[in-house]
């Protein structure tokens, strides 16, 4: 194989890697499948797609091997084809926050238009965790913390929070979490708590980069 040949068939297969992830309803779906596996009326769904939408951008995704399936019965469940994926995902995303202004500012302004919402570092909640000062709410769906979550976390869905909020308690600073930056479910938590009175943060990534930084996690069967 001649040189010239060689790179052509090096980087054309780099550049179907790169094409996989060329779209923004591709990267939403990779950044959920970091939480476990879904279905693709599953991902439809938390994507707000139609089925066949979904199905089209999984069919690009396991083309170009970002992704995998697993058949049980009836049922196709599509995960990351493995944690190199997500490591690439989030060093897109991290690229993003630093080199394009714009997803700077819109991030800075979402955060701004929430004045109740301060946010703490991964290595700042560790700390916190050893000293036992701190209550971890995991706000995303059931299933997600199933699947893993940070060691000691109570599992309330945001869309449960109002009705278990008296549960948690109010002499202790709660820091919530969901699935990452561009989540939103601990910020809508972290609004409502402080409007409740809490002291409340949340986590400024997801449990996906706590994981990939080997801090302590659990997993449930519940």
């Amino acid at each position: 194989m001649e040189k010239r040949t060689f790179k052509n068939k090096v980087y054309q297969q780099l550049a179907n890697i790169v094409k996989g992830m060329s779209n923004p309803h591709r990267l939403e779906i990779l950044e959920l499948l970091a939480q476990g596996r879904f279905s693709v009326a599953e991902i439809a769904e938390e994507t707000d797609m139609s089925g066949a939408n979904a199905s089209q951008h999984l069919q690009v995704l396991k083309q170009a091997q970002l992704v995998s399936t697993q058949r049980e019965g009836n049922h196709v469940y599509y995960e990351l084809a493995g944690e190199s994926v997500y490591k690439a995902w989030k060093s897109l995303r991290d690229l993003g926050i630093e080199r394009v202004a714009e997803v700077e500012r819109v991030l800075r302004q979402f955060r701004e238009s929430r004045q109740s919402v301060e946010t703490l570092s991964s290595s700042q909640l560790a700390d916190k965790m050893k000293h036992e000062q701190v209550t971890i709410i995991d706000v995303r769906p059931q299933k997600e913390f199933s699947a893993g979550h940070i060691a000691g976390a109570l599992n309330i869905p945001v869309d449960q929070l109002s009705d278990k909020i008296d549960a948690l308690p109010e002499d202790r600073e709660i820091v919530a979490y969901c699935r990452g930056p561009f989540c939103v479910f601990a910020d809508d938590a972290v609004e409502l708590l402080s409007k409740k009175g809490f002291n409340a943060k949340r986590l400024d990534e997801g449990f996906p980069e706590w994981m990939l930084d080997e801090l302590p996690v659990e997993y449930s069967s519940n």
